[in-house]
Order: C-alpha cells, then structure tokens, then sequence
C-alpha cells in the first residue's frame, strides 16, 4: 500500500515500535510525526534488543529511508546519542537513510531543567512528565519563541536568538525556581557544535514526503504516543504536547491528509499507561504485579514501572473513531497466557449514568467505574504460533470477541518482542 498510518490506540507503551520495524520491511519511508524523546520504541531482532526514541523504527532494515518529521520536537543531544549507539552496534546512519526536518523544533537543556521544575510545583496535580523538556518545547513553538533545526545551521542567527531566549529562561530558572542559571556561552558553543554534526541529516523532509508519494512508493507513518494521550482528544491534562493520531500527519509530516490510505490502530490485550491521569480499567495488587512482570511493563525511556489494568473496548473504540482506523494490530496476546479469566471493560458508568461510548464530555474522569465481562484463558504457552487457527480455542474466541465490540478488523497478532512473532490475520 502506499501510504499506511500506525497509531497507538491506548495509553502508549502498545508494541509500535516492534510492529513498524516488522511493517517496514515492505516500505520504502517511514517517517515519524510527533513527539519526543519521551517515547521508546523497542525492537528485538536476533535477539538483540534495540531501544529507539527519536529515529523511526524502520532504521533497522537496510535501505529504508526514515524520516524525522517538522512535528518531531527534536532533542540534538538525544538524537546523536542514539546515532552514535547505532554505528557502535554495526548499524548503518547517514543522510542517506535518515532525513531530519529543518522544521523540527529543538529541545533545549533550558526545556528539560524548567520541565523538571514545574512538575516540582504542581504537587498532587503533577502530570507525570518524563522531564525530558517535550512539553516546554511544545510551548515555546506556540508562543513562536521556539529555534528549529535550520537555526542550528545558522550560527549567528542561532547566537542572537537563543541568547534572547536564555534571557526570559535564566530569568525564570534563578527568580522564579531559585536555581542556579544556564551559562549563556556555554549553551551556543554546545547546541553550534551539535548543529555541525547534524547538517548532513537535514532536509525538507515534507517536499521529501510528498514527492515519495508521487513517485508511487511507499510510506509507513509512525506514531509516537497513544490516541489517548492526544493534547486535544485525550484524557488531558494528563496528555502529551502534541497530535498523536491520525490527525498528527497532516501538520507533523507535511503531508496530506487525502493521501493516507489506511491507518491501523495498535492495542495491546490488555492495557497498561505510564504516569499521572485516569485510567479506568486499571488493577492493583498481586493482578497487576503478575501482569506487569508477564508483560515486562516497565518504560522504555525511563525504566518506570507501567500501571496495568484489563483491555478497554470503550477507550479503544474511542481512538479507532477518531483516527479512522481500517484495521487494528492486537499485541502481547501471549501475556495472558496462564489466566484462567480474562476480563475487559465494556461500559464506564459514574452514578447512575452508563455509557458504551467514551464521555470525552467530562471535566474528570477520576471517579468513573468500569463495567467488566470475561472469557476463559488458556494454559498454552502461544509464542511460537504462526497460524491464528493454531492459538488455543479460548484464545481465538477472545480475540474474535474483542474484534466484534471494538468493530474494527484484527489485521495481525503480536505474540512475542522478536521481530517474527506475528501471526497475520486478514480477517
């Protein structure tokens, strides 16, 4: 197909990264859109595991050009970080097949020390940032005071905008937060240095996109976080900065939206979320121990362990609705192995009101409560299945049934973290 979008259809943390490395060996660009740093994409191919966060998951195939998109908020001393891990491990990166957008936006070290500061502030209603600096980043792009990567190139353009900002980020840093300032000279030389070393990547990667799909070939659009942390359709304020669906690629690709030909949701069996925020179907105790350890939810950037809770046929009907989405991948089905009953929500109610449909309508969904129905499970360990009529009865009958109230075909299966642990499933 040409042109093909990847969605997170929960809370994050649903498997893409392992599903677009696998969905990119039939593509000729993927390209990311949105998001930060914050998000970790992991891969295991051979056995070795490789943990992405800013380079998009196809890098691992060779002649795959990925593409780092104007949507991306763009970390340089992440992203060289994560380049120089690659060529240390026999991976090939160059401008050939990685393209950075000259529109990103930058990460400062201002970002991430006001990013770690503020959530200090807040208190009870801290959002549980990473701290990584996506979020300041975001505002600074809105407030049109942020430096994109063409800035980087431009040394003394980049000098006299980023000593303004430092200016009004010193201020707040020192009066507001009482800690010590960022050196202003120190900061030029470092992110000049950077801008060096990242010239050879840069491009208009928008023009880039377009004209690939003139050509006729093909293009996998990767998304960073899950519907459900959307800054405009998610459970905010507990959300990310930036458009996580769908939606995302138009501003986050440069692409139009006319020309994305299908779009597939990825959901894991179950569902778990990182963070602050409403959540649910979420379990606690001895369920949600045995799930996190089974499932290894512990966070890709920042080692966190995961909340965990049962799948939401709710909330995923919700991102599916939104995003349009053609087909869906389930992924860790083999987590449930072992279960002898396995529950998913299929209503919240709060009171006497009960709704099938997400109440994006609320102001808080802190006191909602589920409504659980359940399946049998299964004994079988399912990670070397490759045929769905292969699974065990009850697996298949969960994954026809979760199919049916969510309304959306499964497309494939994900029943383990290697590369071929895919069952394809047109139906």
């Amino acid at each position: 197909m040409p042109s093909l979008s990847v969605f997170g259809a929960q809370w994050g943390d649903e498997g893409k990264g392992k599903l677009i490395d696998f969905l990119a060996e039939n593509q000729d660009l993927v390209v990311r859109y949105q998001g930060g740093a914050n998000a970790g994409h992991t891969v295991v191919v051979e056995g070795e595991k490789y943990v992405l966060h800013l380079i998009p998951s196809g890098i691992l195939h060779a002649e795959k050009v990925n593409m780092i998109g104007p949507g991306v908020a763009v970390d340089p001393i992440k992203l060289l970080e994560e380049i120089d891990g690659l060529l240390e491990r026999g991976v090939h990166v160059d401008g050939e097949n990685l393209r950075l957008a000259a529109g990103a936006h930058v990460i400062f070290e201002h970002h991430k020390r006001i990013d770690g500061l503020s959530e200090l502030w807040r208190g009870k209603g801290r959002i549980g940032t990473t701290g990584r600096g996506i979020g300041p980043c975001y505002a600074d792009k809105a407030a049109r005071t942020g430096l994109r990567v063409a800035d980087l190139l431009d040394p003394t353009r980049f000098r006299e905008r980023l000593g303004a900002a430092l200016a009004e980020k010193n201020a707040l840093i020192e009066r507001v937060h009482g800690e010590a300032p960022l050196n202003v000279e120190e900061q030029i030389d470092l992110y000049v240095s950077m801008g060096d070393r990242l010239r050879p990547l840069v491009a208009d990667v928008g023009a880039e996109v377009r004209r690939a799909y003139r050509e006729g070939r093909s293009i996998l659009f990767e998304g960073a976080q899950g519907v459900m942390l959307d800054i405009d359709h998610g459970t905010y304020p507990y959300v990310t900065s930036s458009s996580t669906g769908v939606g995302g690629i138009a501003g986050g690709a440069a692409f139009p939206p006319q020309h994305i030909e299908e779009a597939w949701g990825i959901a894991k069996a179950y569902c778990t979320r990182v963070g602050e925020g409403p959540f649910p179907s979420e379990i606690f105790g001895e369920a949600a121990e045995a799930l996190r350890k089974a499932g290894n939810e512990f966070g890709a950037t920042t080692g966190r362990p995961r909340r965990a809770g049962w799948f939401d046929a709710v909330a995923v009907r919700y991102a599916f609705d939104l995003a349009g989405a053609s087909g869906w991948i389930m992924t860790k089905l083999d987590v449930l192995s072992g279960l002898e009953e396995i529950p998913f929500a299929v209503a919240y109610s709060r009171g006497s009101e009960r709704w099938t449909e997400y109440p994006a309508h609320l102001a808080s969904m802190d006191d909602v409560q589920v409504e659980l129905e359940t399946l049998p499970g299964w004994s079988e360990d399912i990670t070397g299945v490759r045929s769905f009529d292969d699974l065990p009865a009850t697996a298949r009958a969960y994954v026809e049934h979760v199919e049916k109230i969510t309304g959306v075909p499964i497309v494939m299966i994900s029943v383990g973290p290697g590369r071929e642990a895919v069952i394809r499933r047109s139906s």
